[in-house]
């Protein structure tokens, strides 16, 4: 599956605005929608949650990895900012992954709710 990105700064910050989050243990989501005929993702680890870049940019290639092999099941399409909220290693793999599919989960169940 091909995953979609948000690559401007105006894109970052109209999902920011938006002010629509979901939160998890490890991460947090903010989402919009928009008029596309697929999500879009954006993907942000703070030096606050690592100084070292090798270490922000593995987390990154983690979450992608895992978006990558879930899609959510939304029938609205979003622009999703992934947040990291606390860094994880090699080890911890599979509760982010666990907690990615929680958000997405949650992501589509609101959507369910809002177009009732």
């Amino acid at each position: 599956m091909t995953l979609y990105k948000l690559k401007k700064t105006d894109e970052f910050s109209s999902v920011f605005s938006f002010r629509k989050r979901f939160y998890g243990e490890w991460l947090f989501a903010n989402i919009k929608p928009n008029e596309l005929s697929h999500h879009r993702y954006g993907l942000v680890v703070s030096k606050k949650v690592s100084k070292l870049a090798v270490r922000r940019n593995y987390m990154k290639r983690v979450l992608r990895e895992v978006l990558r092999a879930h899609p959510p099941m939304a029938p609205v399409c979003f622009d999703v900012v992934v947040q990291v909220r606390k860094p994880f290693k090699q080890g911890e793999f599979a509760q982010v992954r666990q907690d990615v599919e929680t958000l997405l989960r949650r992501l589509s169940k609101s959507v369910h709710v809002h177009a009732s």
